[in-house]
């Protein structure tokens, strides 16, 4: 069994930040990538970021510059900084971690909103 527990949203400002985490635990295959996606209302699950375990990345090019995946492997746990945040951010993100032969696993979602 494995969960995702995520935290770190809430409102903010255009132009400025935050910081989400993913904290996974349970039977995880050391060998595996965790990442982020979001769906803002009326709209379809989009791809944020991607890092695999050994430290290869993957941006969206709506947040490439803005956003910086991170990981501590020794906790299972992901990080996205968001920095200079737009309204075009708003939407809830979803954490997932997966390896070669396993389902996605999913975090709960968090909410961010970007307004003024």
């Amino acid at each position: 069994q494995v969960q995702l527990v995520e935290s770190g949203g809430g409102l903010v400002q255009p132009g400025g930040s935050l910081r989400l985490s993913c904290a996974a635990s349970g039977s995880i295959f050391r060998i595996n990538t965790m990442g982020w996606y979001r769906q803002a209302p009326g709209k379809e699950r989009e791809l944020v970021a991607t890092l695999t375990n050994g430290g290869g990345t993957y941006y969206a090019g709506s947040v490439k510059g803005r956003f910086t995946i991170s990981r501590d492997n020794a906790k299972n746990t992901v990080y996205l900084q968001m920095n200079s945040l737009k309204p075009d951010d708003t939407a809830v993100y979803y954490c997932y971690l997966r390896w070669a032969s396993s389902p996605y696993y999913w975090g709960q979602g968090t909410q961010v909103t970007v307004s003024s």
